[in-house]
């Protein structure tokens, strides 16, 4: 069993063959797909899909690149959302230095408000950090995120920064980069992170891992991040799968067949 932690299988690049994707996903053993609506429009296909498929539960929230678009308004349409059965946490949200399409203050607001309603109603979180290491960690602090944790989403950080996460009661995610030749950091993390805090995610359609690299990405490639961490930690693939599916269900509060959030 596999749980795709991070997925954005409502993307236009799916119009045309999105019901073979998933169903590829599951052939590869992904038996639980998290799919992760960031603004208004995908939010709601985010929904759609969950709606539509039992086995695909929904996060919501505000991406940093479209800060600048959130408005009291949509929070309060987010807060509203959050009784949705199948809404398991809020995000993504964060700081994004990269894109720098909305400014930096309105960033950082943004953020604050969602870890602040992500507080009131006890739900994880999901974080996007893309050059923002110090103020990633310095708002996760000061608004008390430890409170309700959640995950580092696609993470790319030194071990320093993943203690300091860990320390905040979050998880690591862990996607394509990690299966890169170059990418020392992701390989390092995949090893020193502890299991029990270990996720697997794809992040499709991006971030495609080898041998596809460069191409769409599809839930069904979790398959190969989590063996090449079983590779990397001198495990089977069926261990990593086995406990990163129960950390994503313990996480997100989802109940397996048995009636437990501790997986299978």
């Amino acid at each position: 069993m596999l749980f795709d932690s991070h997925a954005h299988l409502n993307d236009q690049q799916y119009a045309q063959d999105r019901e073979q994707v998933i169903q590829r996903a599951r052939e590869q053993g992904v038996t639980r797909i998290l799919n992760v609506g960031f603004n208004r429009k995908t939010i709601e296909e985010t929904l759609k899909l969950a709606e539509t498929h039992d086995f695909i539960y929904a996060a919501v929230g505000w991406h940093p690149v479209d800060a600048i678009h959130c408005t009291v308004e949509e929070l309060d349409w987010i807060e509203s959302l959050s009784d949705h059965p199948k809404v398991v946490a809020l995000g993504e949200m964060g700081l994004d230095y990269h894109w720098d399409q909305s400014p930096k203050g309105v960033q950082e607001s943004v953020f604050r408000q969602q870890i602040r309603l992500a507080r009131e109603l006890d739900m994880p979180i999901i974080i996007h950090n893309r050059e923002a290491d110090d103020d990633v960690i310095r708002i996760l602090r000061e608004e008390k995120a430890e409170e309700v944790g959640g995950v580092m989403h696609c993470f790319s950080g030194s071990w320093e920064i993943a203690s300091q996460c860990l320390d905040m009661n979050f998880h690591i995610g862990l996607g394509g980069p990690v299966t890169f030749k170059n990418a020392k950091l992701p390989k390092e993390i995949a090893v020193q992170v502890p299991l029990d805090r270990l996720l697997v995610e794809t992040d499709s359609p991006y971030l495609a891992p080898h041998p596809h690299r460069g191409k769409r990405n599809e839930s069904g490639y979790v398959r190969l991040v989590a063996e090449k961490i079983a590779e990397l930690r001198n495990m089977s693939v069926d261990e990593v799968a086995r406990q990163t599916f129960a950390n994503a269900n313990r996480l997100f509060r989802i109940e397996d067949a048995t009636g437990s959030t501790e997986g299978q």
